[in-house]
């Protein structure tokens, strides 16, 4: 356990490797500062990451997207995930926030015109005339400090390393 002294003198019981779960109210916060996540779908017989621009819409998530792989998975029966992520380099905190829950087609006129709004310009060049709604069934996220790579040391590093000399 670290016994770190913080600016008043006290001394921190907490360890250096702590995780702070994140409330639901800091999630939200989190993902409207960035803009870029990674969308998680089951396509046959096995699980596929797709990198995604998106915008939060009253509580969801929103992407665009083309005809393909991604759109059929995400849109079909079987529940996504979004992850994102970021990092504080002058503080070395770090955290992510997972989005699990059902996406579906934007379909009805108005709201295709409501999503329109939104400004949602992925990154890459393509026709992307699917806009897709991931409505949450849970929002979760983490903050942590990053760990300095010195502290990643373990015996078997030595051992693989003297392997493949």
């Amino acid at each position: 356990m670290s016994t770190d002294a913080d600016p008043a003198g006290r001394q921190s019981q907490e360890p250096p490797h702590a995780v702070e779960h994140l409330d639901h109210h800091e999630c939200w916060r989190l993902l409207r500062s960035v803009s870029v996540g990674r969308l998680a779908v089951w396509v046959d017989d096995h699980p596929d990451i797709f990198p995604v621009n998106y915008k939060v819409d009253h509580g969801t998530l929103v992407f665009r997207t083309a005809e393909g792989t991604k759109l059929q998975a995400a849109t079909g029966d079987t529940p996504v995930a979004v992850e994102t992520d970021g990092v504080d380099a002058e503080t070395g905190i770090a955290w992510s926030v997972v989005v699990k829950g059902q996406a579906s087609a934007v379909q009805n006129p108005e709201e295709v015109m409501d999503t329109v709004g939104l400004l949602l310009f992925p990154w890459q060049a393509g026709k992307k005339e699917h806009f897709v709604r991931v409505t949450p069934d849970t929002v979760t996220g983490r903050r942590f400090k990053v760990t300095a790579p010195a502290t990643w040391w373990n015996p078997l590093d030595d051992a693989t390393r003297s392997g493949l000399e």
